[in-house]
C-alpha cells in the first residue's frame, strides 16, 4: 500500500502501488528554481505543463529549471523497469528529458494525460508494466555491490550480452550502473550520519578521497555539500 509523503518544502515522495517505483511531487515555486536530479540508474514519467514527458537514465547530475508556480509530478519506476514500459531502449534516452508522444502514439498519450488532468492517478500510465525478472536481478545483485563478472555469472549470462542487457534496460554499461548505485548507497549512509571514512571503506572505495571524487564526478558538487553535513565528517 502506498505510504504517506515525506514532508519537505520543495519535494516529497511516496511509496508507489507498483513494486519498486516511487510516487514524486514538486510543488510550483512563487519564483524561478532549480533542481539538482542525481543519477539513479531509474527512468521517471513526468506530469508537468499538461503533458506527459519521459526522463531518461542520467548519467551525471540533471540541472533542471523549474518554472514559478508550475507543479511538477513524476512517476520513478525501478532500474530497469521503464524500457520494457516503454518499448524503448534505455540507451537512446540517456540523459534526455522526451515527450512521451514522441514514443507512444499520440492518441493514446492524448487519452492518457486528459485521465490525469480529470485527476487519475499517474500510476495508471504504468498499467501494463511487465517487468522482466532477469533485469530486476541484475538491478538488485549490482545494487547490492555485486561485481560485472560475478553478476553475469549468476544471471548465466556472457559478459557481452550482459552489457547489452544494461545498455538496453539501464541505459549505460554494467561499471557505470555500479558506479551510480554504489554512490547512492553511499549517500544514504551518509545522509543517515556515518562518518565519511566508514561509509568510504564499507562501500568498497579505496578511501575516502575516492569517494569524494566519485561523488564530485557523478553529482557535480561537492559530498560535504550533497549531505548537507558541516560539521565531524
Amino acid at each position: 500500500m502506498a505510504g504517506p509523503w515525506q514532508a519537505g518544502t520543495v519535494y516529497r515522495e511516496r511509496a508507489s502501488v507498483i513494486p519498486g517505483a516511487v510516487v514524486w511531487r514538486t510543488p510550483g515555486a512563487p519564483g524561478p528554481a532549480e533542481r539538482r536530479v542525481l543519477p539513479d540508474g531509474c527512468m521517471d514519467l513526468l506530469w508537468t505543463g499538461g503533458r506527459l514527458v519521459v526522463a531518461g537514465p542520467d548519467s551525471v547530475a540533471y540541472i533542471t529549471s523549474i518554472e514559478p508556480f508550475r507543479s511538477h509530478l513524476g512517476l520513478r519506476l525501478a532500474p530497469g523497469d521503464a524500457p520494457e514500459l516503454l518499448g524503448v531502449a534505455a540507451s537512446e534516452l540517456r540523459d534526455r528529458r522526451v515527450n512521451l508522444d514522441e514514443i507512444w502514439p499520440v492518441r493514446q498519450v492524448r487519452a492518457l494525460e486528459n485521465r490525469l488532468a480529470r485527476g487519475e492517478g499517474i500510476e495508471a500510465v504504468a498499467a501494463d508494466l511487465r517487468p522482466d525478472p532477469v533485469v530486476r536481478g541484475a538491478a538488485a545483485l549490482i545494487g547490492g555491490g555485486l561485481g560485472v563478472a560475478a553478476t553475469a555469472d549468476e544471471l548465466d549470462l556472457g559478459e557481452r550480452r550482459f552489457h547489452r542487457l544494461c545498455l538496453r534496460a539501464f541505459g549505460y554499461g554494467p561499471k557505470t550502473l555500479g558506479r551510480i548505485l554504489r554512490m547512492n548507497r553511499a549517500l544514504e549512509r551518509a545522509r543517515a550520519g556515518s562518518p565519511f571514512a566508514a561509509v568510504a571503506h564499507d562501500e568498497g572505495y579505496a578511501d575516502q578521497a575516492h569517494l569524494a571524487r566519485e561523488v564530485r564526478a557523478l553529482a557535480g558538487i561537492t559530498l560535504s555539500d550533497l549531505v548537507g553535513r558541516t560539521g565531524p565528517r
